[in-house]
């Protein structure tokens, strides 16, 4: 006789992901209404509410649209230009040799900093914002990139060029799969800076998304309105991470798993 069909398991880490929010709010909770103070730290459902009251008007959908819009075109661009930047550096001592003090450089600039000079050199225009962010995230990119291109496997290298494969096939088969684990680790860090590193460029120098609501509620000292946009957009970026980049990177990690 055959047994009753088991429940589908949970996802692995989805029980203690959901206990630490439930007690992150909790912990607000009780701070909210002990300071009763809701100027300076109001509650959750106050911030819920405004979030709601953003939604129904419309507000939030274009502004979190216009940061989802610089997020996505600045993250394809670190990330295609770190990857081509990686590759070349892991693969040739020469070029690492000359580009590393660079990279070291654009590594310690401050955000800020490159920001400013963006907007100074360019305009205050889309293209400015853009490229500020992406210049933040590249080094980050290249150095992961590049580590991950100096553990590649000799023996396939080896391999390819005894089956004399073409260049664009070696990167294919060859290269970018034993990359796949160092890419998916890279987009998953960088798509967290990048999103905070918008919303400071927002904040300094565009007429819209969430940075520039978050400008325009700190000059009154509203805290709830702050709160509202800075955890609505959270939320869009922990679902971008949950449903597209934590299974992309579990795919890319899965022959650790199967050789261990």
């Amino acid at each position: 006789m055959t047994g009753a069909p088991k429940p589908p398991a949970l996802r692995p880490g989805l029980v203690p992901g959901v206990l630490s929010i439930l007690a992150m709010l909790l912990v607000w909770t009780l701070a909210s209404q002990l300071t009763d103070r809701p100027q300076t730290l109001p509650a959750p459902w106050d911030v819920a509410a405004r979030i709601m009251r953003l939604a129904a008007t419309g507000e939030l959908w274009f502004n979190a649209g216009m940061t989802m819009f610089r997020v996505i075109a600045s993250f394809a661009l670190a990330m295609a230009a770190g990857m081509a930047l990686g590759l070349w550096m892991g693969r040739s001592r020469g070029a690492d040799q000359w580009l590393n003090p660079g990279l070291i450089i654009l590594l310690n600039v401050p955000a800020l900093v490159v920001i400013v000079l963006c907007y100074i050199w360019i305009g205050l225009n889309e293209t400015a914002a853009v490229l500020a962010v992406a210049l933040n995230k590249i080094p980050v990119v290249t150095v992961m990139i590049r580590e991950g291109t100096r553990a590649l496997r000799p023996d396939l290298d080896d391999m390819a060029r005894a089956f004399r494969m073409r260049p664009w096939a070696r990167l294919r088969h060859v290269v970018l799969p034993q990359l796949a684990p160092h890419v998916a680790a890279s987009a998953r860090a960088g798509i967290s800076l990048i999103w905070k590193i918008v919303l400071v460029v927002e904040f300094l120098g565009r007429s819209n998304g969430v940075g520039f609501k978050i400008h325009l509620l700190f000059s009154s000292f509203d805290v709830t309105g702050v709160l509202a946009w800075a955890l609505a957009f959270v939320a869009v970026m922990l679902a971008i991470d949950l449903i597209l980049l934590r299974p992309w990177e579990r795919r890319a990690n899965r022959w650790r798993q199967d050789a261990a």
